[in-house]
């Protein structure tokens, strides 16, 4: 500004920055363009990206568009002040807004992707990420993918993933699957591993002993795991020979580790049958060596149905005393029958392939008497030699003569 008046001049540093800001910030928009290579300072870093000064106008380079792999933060990659040749992603004139880019100067390591990792080899990986529902495995700066929960473990209820893989962890895994398109990965840490039950009988036979570890509870029996990835069913039937529980967590619980027979192997199902029960002897051989039917024994009520009472006869077996086996005085409301009473019983069945015994509290019915027979007359030969020891008869009396007139002493009619 020229004040003529007091031959004064009024001159603006700040109008001469403007000027130039706005020259160059000209020149440089008329460089750019979506697709072109530019040269730019770092000003300013936050937690989605870096800010480049372009010459007179600002660019964002987003925190995704630094490198091809995975960054956590702008200046693990960029620092301020470092000048960096980016290309322009997007360019919005309106706006002004620039989109940066860095990793698109060098090559997209997914090109060769299917080449490096075909369906079927061995990679080796590091854990970068882990989630509920898997890892995700870095294979090279700018290619993860991720191992699925259900492939971590042979076990069919395999653990959280952070139980098994945590970042920083490195492991080999197969490759299951490749998508480029996508840009996916599926890998399986368990498919590098052996299948323990390919040689499951090496190690295990049928009929012998093995310690395992409760692993879950079901209403029809408790799994447990023998060894990594070889889970068995101890079913409900097979945890005791005299207890009769509705639910396994009447005896055993989770986490416990037990002790229990292999009852059997099916490999092609994957499926191993335990039994703890059969560490014991069956109490019913000695029960039923020792009772027959008709034996009177003294015995305590175990507990009360609405059927009958289940009473408790020793050696891990019980016997069912049905209503209507109880005694007149107990078959209304069945008062003497109560927890803990002792009684004596008499057993009226034994059934060896039910393993059930039948009790009752009746007094027996006494047997109806026998009618006699009536005699039969004795026979003629039998009488006359009954007479003839008596002294009635002539010694020389023969029964079997032609019957004469007998003559007798002292008969007037003679």
């Amino acid at each position: 500004k020229v004040i003529r008046k007091r031959q004064n001049v009024v001159v603006s540093r700040k109008l001469a920055l403007e000027e130039e800001r706005d020259h160059r910030k000209a020149e440089t928009l008329a460089k750019i363009k979506e697709g072109a290579e530019i040269t730019g300072q770092v000003k300013n870093l936050t937690d989605y990206g870096a800010f480049l000064d372009l010459g007179g106008v600002d660019g964002l380079l987003h925190v995704t568009d630094l490198a091809w792999g995975r960054v956590r933060h702008p200046s693990d990659v960029v620092q301020v002040g470092q000048e960096l040749n980016v290309k322009v992603m997007k360019y919005d004139a309106e706006k002004g807004r620039i989109s940066l880019g860095l990793k698109q100067l060098s090559p997209d390591p997914w090109e060769h992707a299917p080449k490096a990792y075909p369906v079927g080899s061995r990679v080796a990986g590091t854990v970068v990420s882990v989630t509920d529902y898997g890892a995700f495995v870095e294979l090279e700066p700018g290619i993860e993918g991720l191992v699925h929960v259900s492939e971590m473990s042979w076990s069919r209820r395999p653990k959280h993933p952070s139980k098994i893989l945590k970042p920083g962890d490195q492991a080999e895994f197969s490759v299951l699957d490749i998508n480029p398109a996508q840009r996916r990965i599926s890998l399986s840490l368990k498919q590098s591993l052996t299948d323990p039950w390919t040689t499951l009988l090496d190690r295990i036979k049928v009929g012998a002993v093995v310690r395992a570890r409760i692993r879950n509870l079901t209403d029809f029996g408790a799994f447990a795991e023998v060894e990594d990835g070889v889970d068995g069913l101890i079913h409900i039937s097979d945890l005791s020979w005299n207890r009769k529980p509705n639910h396994p967590s009447e005896i055993v619980h989770k986490g416990q580790t037990v002790e229990a027979v292999v009852l059997s192997i099916e490999l092609s199902e994957r499926r191993l049958s335990l039994g703890m029960k059969q560490l014991e002897t069956d109490p019913w051989m000695a029960f039923e060596s020792k009772i027959k039917v008709g034996d009177i024994v003294k015995a305590k009520v175990a507990r009360v149905v609405s059927f009958g009472a289940f009473v408790d006869l020793g050696d891990g077996v019980e016997g069912l005393c049905h209503v209507s086996e109880m005694d007149d005085e107990n078959a209304g409301g069945r008062k003497a029958l109560e927890v803990g009473s002792e009684h004596d019983f008499r057993v009226i069945r034994l059934e060896t392939a039910e393993k059930k015994v039948g009790l009752s509290l009746r007094t027996p019915r006494a047997a109806a008497p026998t009618p006699e027979k009536p005699k039969r007359p004795e026979s003629a030969s039998a009488m006359m030699q009954a007479l003839s020891s008596a002294g009635l008869l002539p010694a020389d009396f023969d029964p079997l003569a032609p019957a004469e007139a007998t003559k007798v002493s002292g008969d007037p009619r003679t």
